[in-house]
């Protein structure tokens, strides 16, 4: 049908047929606008979808990879099935590992607790009352050597979860292997290590924007030699959207986030094909499923670009945004916390739809206390349930051709384009932050949000319409607080019993190092293997780098 006869066609049926039916039945909503701003249409049509194929979509495992990295997507293999856990102690969070793996989990994902994301020791004062609590706490290779015991490094892939101390913790895992017998060059996972996003959305922080993006580069450049099949960052817009981002936010924000540090290394003289086939992302699954699927189409076409023509990537692989999905805690309600269930799975369903390479899927009692062993099952089977019984994953890119599909994928890429040149303008992604655009952005959304919730004209079933009276909730997981002093006692017997002076040794060179302008991952690695503690090697680089303010 030609363009102009399908505009005309779309005039009649708007005054004959929509009309006549809206005079009888009006809409639900008066605004049908999605928290990014773009106003959903009522009907999508092919003039909406206005793209070139070869262009704008292509074909799966080539530029641009719209439709997605790999040539044969699901076919070839399923996603990782990665279920973030960690809590208490080593010997706990080893005890629910192994479980996940014998339930089906085809990845780890470590939760640290804050202690250890802050570079504290479960000793010092500033860890009272958080040892343990949202994840594992992991205070030395001898806590790391219990956390994977009987699980081999060579035939698993981890993620960790963590930033500031990023590269002491990837130093403990290399450490881990070694004693296994798997070399640094069999390794497979991730560590997060994205700390720019930590200054806007998260809070674990440690040192300043310099020393910090210094850290991270220093990780690229000796993976990409020692542990090239490691990700050496996961590019994180997941905690943006956790903080109330729209879509285009999370988006925009996090491929500025990657144009920092893409270009942090190569002005640390790194040759940009040599690290950046080893970046990864991380994004959040929100419930408005067709947005979402198109936003993950997006921010792929855009990575491709902005790799390909903005640094000259010449490997194709630095062109591809491999992704992580996490669904979306934020989303979660206390009440009638059964409903998750669903809303995890239409999560599970965008993520999948729109092409993600890893998956955890959050748990229904979430929104009130780390998961029990059955939630997590759930979660779990929510995966396996999409991954062979839906279809979904039997075809590459089945949404693909959608008119509202491919018309919200432009129009997140436009808008998330347009956003970028905005930080670009102020400088890039560290310049922003320190002038808070990016903060005073997705607070302004978060605001706008929660007003929506507020005000009713955002329906959050369970929480604002179709309440009812629920009975407390029973058989919650809690943490003991004895963990906190078992803790202390084994940090104290590891001080008794290691070499002392073979620390002090190691701690000595790492300050030689962090004052210099060499690589820290070597000694750190050293530090690491003679039993030094978390907290005593990010007291050195305190010491060497300051703190952030």
């Amino acid at each position: 049908m030609a363009e102009n006869n399908i505009t005309q066609s779309y005039e009649n049926w708007n005054e004959n047929v929509v009309n006549k039916t809206l005079s009888r039945f009006p809409e639900q909503k008066a605004d049908y606008t999605l928290d990014s701003g773009m106003e959903l249409k009522r009907l999508y049509t092919p003039l909406d979808a206005d793209l070139d194929y070869e262009t704008d979509l292509g074909f799966p495992g080539q530029y641009p990879f719209t439709r997605g990295v790999q040539p044969t997507m699901y076919r070839g293999r399923h996603w990782t099935m990665r279920m973030y856990a960690g809590f208490a102690t080593a010997e706990e969070s080893n005890k629910r590992y192994r479980y996940l793996l014998e339930q089906g989990t085809s990845g780890l994902s470590v939760a640290f607790d804050l202690p250890t994301q802050m570079g504290y020791d479960s000793d010092d004062a500033i860890s009272m009352g958080e040892v343990g609590k949202v994840g594992v706490a992991i205070d030395s290779l001898a806590d790391m050597e219990i956390l994977f015991d009987g699980i081999p490094l060579d035939k698993v892939s981890t993620s960790m979860t963590i930033n500031a101390p990023a590269a002491i913790l990837l130093a403990m895992y290399i450490a881990v292997a070694e004693k296994q017998g798997v070399t640094p060059d069999k390794l497979n996972g991730t560590i997060q290590n994205d700390i720019l996003k930590e200054y806007v959305a998260r809070g674990t922080y440690i040192f300043p924007v310099k020393p910090s993006m210094r850290l991270i580069t220093n990780i690229f450049e000796y993976c990409s030699k020692e542990v090239p099949k490691w990700n050496t960052i996961s590019i994180s817009g997941y905690h943006i959207r956790e903080a109330g981002a729209t879509a285009v936010q999370e988006v925009a924000f996090t491929l500025a986030d990657g144009i920092a540090y893409v270009q942090a290394a190569i002005d640390a003289g790194q040759n940009v094909d040599d690290f950046a086939p080893r970046l990864s992302f991380f994004f959040n699954a929100h419930n408005n499923l067709l947005e979402e699927v198109a936003k993950y189409r997006a921010a792929r076409r855009l990575w491709a670009k902005i790799m390909k023509e903005r640094f000259g990537a010449k490997d194709p692989k630095s062109w591809q945004l491999k992704f992580h999905t996490q669904t979306a805690g934020c989303t979660l309600t206390a009440q009638q916390p059964d409903n998750n269930i669903v809303r995890v799975a239409i999560q599970t369903l965008a993520a999948v739809l729109g092409g993600t390479q890893s998956l955890h899927t959050n748990s229904r009692d979430e929104a009130l206390a780390l998961p029990t062993e059955e939630s997590v099952m759930i979660a779990l089977r929510t995966q396996q349930i999409v991954a062979n019984e839906s279809g979904v994953a039997d075809t590459i890119d089945p949404l693909a051709g959608s008119y509202v599909v491919e018309s919200l994928t432009n129009s997140i890429e436009v808008e998330a384009t347009a956003l970028i040149k905005k930080i670009d303008d102020l400088g890039g992604a560290p310049s922003a932050i320190e002038k808070g655009f990016i903060q005073q952005e997705i607070m302004d959304a978060a605001y706008k949000y929660q007003k929506d919730i507020e005000d009713g004209s955002k329906v959050i079933v369970g929480l604002n319409k179709y309440q009812v009276k629920e009975a407390p909730p029973k058989g919650l997981l809690r943490v003991d607080p004895v963990v906190e002093e078992m803790q202390k006692s084994k940090i104290s017997e590891l001080k008794a019993k290691r070499d002392n002076s073979a620390v002090a040794d190691a701690l000595a060179r790492l300050r030689e190092v962090c004052l210099s302008s060499g690589n820290v991952m070597p000694q750190i690695l050293a530090a690491v293997r003679v039993y030094a503690t978390l907290g005593e090697i990010c007291g050195v680089m305190r010491e060497v780098f300051g703190e952030y303010r």
